[in-house]
């Protein structure tokens, strides 16, 4: 008993600094150690899926994926293809951590500071708009114009797990500038998606949905802070999004930035509880409440952190696997390489997205608007540019919005190759940068600018 009263003392008397460093970096270090492990995941499935697509088992691996499901409400009737199913319904969850991860960025992460997080947003802009350019300028006119912002987005598991590969070579700095990069890149895709490639809108559903969605936030403000009615609320709002004609997984986003992110129990609420727990073991250590001890442990994470820890790992080792494997199973035919398509593709983000990226930085780091991050110099800050040239979820799930047939296969080859060379071309140039010489050169010059 005694050792239980020191460790309570020891809490108390220790939580704040184990708090301020704790609590900012450990979500961090989790986040990644998940998308490196589900980049793993995600590259087994489209493996599999390239495997099927490519062998006499492709008639098969089409039929299973065309199997239809339904669903009755009442006089309605959801009614979808597994690959719908996937695309429209699962992937909703995949858009819901988004949301989570924007969200908790905005509120406790780079993205609460404009200064910190003003070079991933410009690099995140250069890094969007070039390869749409690029895209345009190949493509020229036609059917598949519609397809500009396929290569606009950054696989953040993908670029994640290759950065893994390196180890501790690459600085932190620089692995939380790209974390920050791809998430403004979703927050882009996510808009592009939303006000490109819906469907001509039914207003009295789009009603329906937005009034579910207002129910979010009158349960956030009466302080509910249990899932299940959050959950039934958003299923609804998902429903009449998708009857709407807006692409339902707009609505995962939307559910996600309006995730509560308070924590009820704050760092003198829970010093304060630990003393006053303290004292009661020592009167009546048989009788302590240590379920409410329980329950202080549970509110010092919000909703929002709690969401995010639960359903990360299912989307990076499931939903997002699944989504390769249901999508990636194309024939890759040295034909698809004759499309416009497949070649606008691939050089937007081979050459668009590093030199996007990589330019506009430039351009505000002369004028001074930014600062490159700590130990990092100007090639070995290019060299990761050119890893943001791995677009392959959401280059895929906005080729499948955007195209069709043909069109949609050659967009799919040019996905895959121009990942696979960016990720290829990133990687050779970050180990040929990343080496001693270099890391001293980026240190000297951070601080020569700290000192500037």
């Amino acid at each position: 008993m005694a050792d239980l009263n020191t460790d309570s003392s020891l809490a108390a008397k220790n939580f704040r600094p184990h708090l301020k460093v704790d609590r900012l970096l450990r979500p961090v270090h989790k986040f990644m150690e998940i998308e490196a492990s589900g980049g793993i995941a995600l590259l087994l499935a489209t493996l599999c899926a390239l495997f099927f697509a490519n062998t006499s088992l492709s008639t098969s691996y089409v039929k299973f994926w065309q199997q239809t499901l339904s669903l009755s409400l009442g006089e309605s009737t959801i009614e979808m293809n597994l690959l719908h199913l996937v695309n429209d319904g699962l992937m909703t969850l995949f858009f819901f951590v988004v949301g989570l991860e924007i969200k908790y960025e905005l509120r406790l992460g780079e993205l609460r500071s404009v200064k910190k997080a003003f070079l991933p947003i410009v690099a995140a802009v250069g890094g969007m708009l070039a390869p749409a350019l690029i895209y345009l300028l190949v493509e020229g006119r036609g059917v598949a114009v519609r397809g500009w912002a396929i290569p606009m987005a950054t696989d953040i598991a993908f670029v994640v797990g290759f950065l893994s590969l390196l180890g501790k070579r690459v600085p932190h700095s620089l692995k939380i500038t790209l974390l920050t990069l791809a998430i403004a890149d979703d927050i882009g895709a996510i808009f592009v998606i939303a006000l490109v490639y819906s469907k001509s809108i039914v207003m009295d559903y789009l009603a329906l949905s937005l009034g579910f969605y207002a129910v979010v936030f009158i349960l956030n403000y009466l302080g509910v802070r249990r899932v299940l009615p959050y959950v039934v609320v958003g299923a609804f709002m998902w429903y009449f999004l998708w009857r709407s004609g807006i692409h339902p997984t707009i609505a995962g986003v939307l559910l996600g930035l309006a995730a509560p992110a308070t924590r009820l129990v704050t760092a003198d609420n829970l010093t304060s509880y630990l003393r006053r727990f303290e004292e009661k073991l020592r009167q009546d250590p048989d009788h302590a409440d240590r379920s409410s001890l329980r329950a202080v442990g549970y509110e010092m994470n919000s909703p929002l952190e709690r969401l995010s820890a639960d359903l990360h790992p299912w989307v990076a080792f499931l939903i997002v696997p699944l989504f390769a494997l249901a999508n990636a199973g194309v024939p890759v035919q040295m034909v698809a390489l004759e499309s416009r398509t497949a070649w606008a593709v691939i050089l937007g983000l081979l050459i668009g997205k590093p030199l996007g990226i990589y330019c506009v930085s430039w351009v505000a780091q002369a004028f001074r608007w930014v600062s490159l991050p700590a130990g990092v110099s100007m090639r070995v800050f290019f060299a990761a540019s050119c890893l943001g040239g791995i677009g392959f979820t959401m280059s895929i799930f906005t080729a499948n919005l955007a195209l069709e047939s043909e069109l949609l296969q050659a967009a799919k080859v040019g996905t895959l190759l121009g990942s696979a060379l960016s990720a290829g071309l990133g990687l050779y140039l970050l180990h040929r940068f990343l080496d001693r010489r270099e890391l001293m050169e980026g240190d000297e010059l951070g601080d020569e600018k700290a000192r500037a």
